[in-house]
């Protein structure tokens, strides 16, 4: 994802995260069957899915981390 995108992302919700998460997780597993098939011309686009996928993740685990240490205080 761009930097641009990235900064959007971050103000989604959790469960507007997990959404893109399972799309993307979709998208992964075309990808494979596509450069497998060898109909998909770029081989990088499984690596940048993953590295995707592994970002909003940490996103979520951030606002997971921060929702609990607001409900603390």
């Amino acid at each position: 994802m761009k930097k641009k995108e990235l900064n959007e992302t971050k103000k989604k919700e959790i469960s507007e995260l997990r959404n893109i998460i399972n799309k993307k997780r979709l998208e992964l597993k075309m990808a494979h069957v596509n450069i497998l098939d060898g109909k998909e011309k770029n081989l990088k686009l499984a690596k940048n899915l993953r590295k995707d996928i592994a970002q909003l993740l940490t996103f979520i685990s951030e606002k997971e981390i921060f929702d609990k240490d607001k409900l603390k205080k």
